[in-house]
């Protein structure tokens, strides 16, 4: 990988391109600072104490210093707005110190990025996320273009002052390898140590799933996502709560014990030919079609009054969710004609259950709205009746984008199509060229970001063109309807190289080594972007079609007929200091697809979560739980019987440590003030999962 720079010689700006940015990250008591090198300058960056030592957010909360040739240092203040993780803020400063014209004989605009808005000194030429920086999008200019956005970067950093940067003792992050090995399964019941209570009224099965086996014989799986699917179960009764784990019993499993190595391959694992056969049947092995895996490990997802584990392949597993044990094998493309689903589907009030699933064909790939009825005409069916209603055609045929959730209102499916890009060509060629699945996704940020919406009741899909700057989300929050528009909030960062980051070595590293791999990680955050629907799409060019006074959200109509949505942030300033935040959940029965004030979700100031975190959206304040060395899991909100408030209820999530000297335990928090009511101590070693759910009994 590569990036791209701007050298500063003889009054003209030329790009070359230089290895891949060097990170480093020093911190101490008083105040701490990070630095990157672009060849011959640094950038360095400052944060006041009391901060976040571990978040490298110099782009978002810190004062950038530019070293400069002359040896004098310009910095920008910290309300600027930033792009990316601060390499755009160090070429800011570089061009602002010395107002040239560039060299543009071989400079070209392939597409427009981000549109000016009036409000913020944006700038039209540099609207990129930190990939602004890589070899990929490149630095595109025209001769007045940049000279307008010099000038305004001249003005407004005229108002600022420099800054100093002190440097401390360095502290790195903690250990977690425990966390991604292998366990044994608890397939008996156990009694969990209760400290504190569980409320009387709380009583049902908190469901989760994640990887807890990441090696047969010696073959390794390469990525976090890859192990093999441990069912947790705690059950809560009447204050009492006792645990048991199974390993699904999949057909991947159960093929990869039979013969003590890999023979299904994962998304980040290749698995290699039979060393029994002689080397032409090895060879010829690569043009065999691959088995897909039925290692469902992601979620538990409902359809019909029955639980399945899912991923995003075409297969789900059903199981009794008492037993854990596995009772069927689904194929969704024996229903309809996806090649699979997500794992995070929406429910109607009735049961109706919709998801979203692609399809490929000689023609290219579409994006797939799925319907499945809510009950059962006989006691036998799975996912009968189950059907397409609407089909969204890729922007880019053998290209289509990766998705991981979609947002739902009362009304209309909510699909963001996204530059991380999914190139067919290289997953179906996968095994010829030795490379795993995940090989064949990338991100590429020359693209913006499109938003479709669709009528779920008709399966129309609506004529707005939606767009914004790159970005990617894996979980949305929620989204609801208000005025005329669709308003949808997501958890979203500016980069999409994370999933290469989860590698099972990476997560896995100690020391300055782990530090590194941490401060690849673009920083998530929440954000609210404003879709105004059909009625209000003739407004004139440049007119802000949101019509809603409590969001800073904007949607400009182009002169093109898009319409640019620029989001609200919905953090608190002080959320910056837990890094991240993901797996965002609700008060789904009552407030998904309405207006809401609330979610809950684990903060990231590590590569798993190392907190817990309510945040209000009306009022931008937050509430933390946190324990020094324990890391939660997705917390999982369950309303007091007969709630008449949004918070009415107590949150849960499983809390893990890697010290083997201290037990994991099932949290109960008290949703409203965010304080532990009690928790459940259980004497086994549990892995970092992914999503759950609870199932009132």
């Amino acid at each position: 990988m590569k990036s791209t720079k701007l050298n500063i010689k003889n009054g003209i700006f030329k790009k070359t391109i230089i290895p891949k940015v060097c990170l480093h990250q020093r911190k101490g008591d008083k105040h701490w600072g990070s630095e990157r090198s672009f060849g011959s300058r640094t950038l360095q960056a400052e944060r006041p104490a009391g901060k976040n030592p571990r978040s490298v957010e110099a782009a978002w909360a810190c004062h950038v210093i530019c070293a400069l040739p002359d040896g004098k240092a310009n910095a920008a203040d910290s309300s600027f707005p930033r792009f990316g993780l601060g390499g755009s803020s160090c070429l800011q400063n570089m061009m602002a110190s010395q107002l040239v014209k560039p060299d543009t004989r071989n400079c070209k605009r392939p597409r427009e990025l981000e549109p000016q808005m009036p409000d913020s000194p944006q700038l039209s030429s540099l609207g990129k996320s930190d990939s602004s920086l890589s070899e990929s999008s490149g630095l595109f200019y025209k001769d007045e273009a940049l000279e307008k956005d010099l000038n305004v970067l001249k003005k407004y950093m005229e108002k600022t002052h420099q800054k100093t940067v002190i440097f401390g003792q360095e502290k790195t992050l903690p250990c977690i390898a425990p966390l991604l090995t292998t366990v044994e399964e608890t397939p008996q019941v156990i009694s969990a140590g209760v400290q504190g209570h569980f409320p009387e009224w709380l009583s049902g099965y908190l469901l989760r799933v994640g990887p807890g086996k990441f090696e047969f014989g010696k073959d390794k799986y390469n990525h976090w996502f890859d192990g093999m699917a441990l069912l947790h179960q705690f059950k809560v009764e009447k204050g009492t709560v006792t645990y048991r784990s199974k390993f699904l019993q999949s057909d991947t499993y159960k093929a990869n014990s039979d013969r003590d190595r890999i023979v299904i391959s994962e998304f980040g694992t290749l698995a290699l030919p039979d060393p029994c056969k002689n080397v032409f049947e090895r060879f010829m092995s690569k043009f065999e079609k691959p088995a897909i895996t039925d290692n469902t490990n992601v979620n538990y997802v409902l359809y019909k009054g029955d639980y399945y584990l899912s991923t995003e392949t075409n297969f789900m597993n059903k199981v009794d969710i008492e037993t854990l044990e596995k009772t069927e094998k689904v194929n969704w493309t024996k229903f309809i004609a996806v090649n699979g689903a997500t794992a995070h589907p929406h429910y109607d009030p009735d049961g109706t259950t919709y998801n979203m699933g692609n399809s490929y064909g000689k023609h290219g790939s579409c994006y797939n709205v799925i319907r499945v009825p809510p009950e059962k005409s006989d006691p036998g069916e799975t996912i009968h009746g189950a059907q397409v209603i609407c089909s969204i055609a890729s922007e880019e045929g053998m290209r289509p984008s990766y998705y991981h959730s979609f947002g739902m209102t009362r009304n209309y499916i909510i699909f963001i199509e996204q530059p991380l890009k999914i190139n067919l060509w290289r997953i179906i060629s996968s095994k010829i060229r030795g490379k795993a699945f995940s090989d064949g996704i990338s991100w590429e940020p020359q693209y913006n970001t499109r938003f479709h919406v669709v009528d779920k009741h008709t399966g129309q899909l609506l004529p707005g063109m939606y767009f914004s700057k790159p970005f990617v989300t894996f979980h949305q929050i929620n989204a609801f309807e208000d005025q005329g528009c669709v308003v949808i909030d997501l958890c979203c960062q500016d980069d999409g190289g994370i999933l290469e980051v989860y590698q099972l070595q990476n997560l896995r590293k100690t020391g300055k080594e782990l530090d590194q791999v941490y401060n690849l990680i673009a920083r998530n955050s929440p954000r609210r972007f404003v879709l105004p629907l059909l009625g209000n799409l003739n407004a004139p060019e440049g007119e802000n079609l949101s019509p809603l006074t409590y969001s800073s959200a904007s949607a400009v109509k182009q002169a093109d007929g898009k319409i640019w949505c620029s989001y609200e942030n919905l953090y608190p300033e002080d959320l910056k200091e837990e890094g991240s935040i993901e797996f965002p959940q609700i008060n789904y029965g009552q407030f998904n697809g309405k207006k809401y004030q609330f979610f809950y979700g684990c903060g990231f100031r590590h590569l798993v979560g190392d907190s817990l975190i309510k945040v209000d959206v009306v009022n931008k304040t937050r509430r933390v739980w946190r324990e020094d060395g324990f890391y939660p899991s997705e917390p999982v909100f369950v309303p007091v019987p007969g709630a008449s408030k949004e918070d009415d209820g107590v949150i849960l999530s499983v809390v893990i440590t890697p010290n083997q000297n201290k037990k994991n335990f099932l949290l109960v928090l008290d949703a409203k003030n965010f304080e532990e009511l009690g928790r459940a101590e259980v004497p086994v070693q549990m892995p970092y999962g992914f999503h759950g759910t609870f199932v009132t009994i």
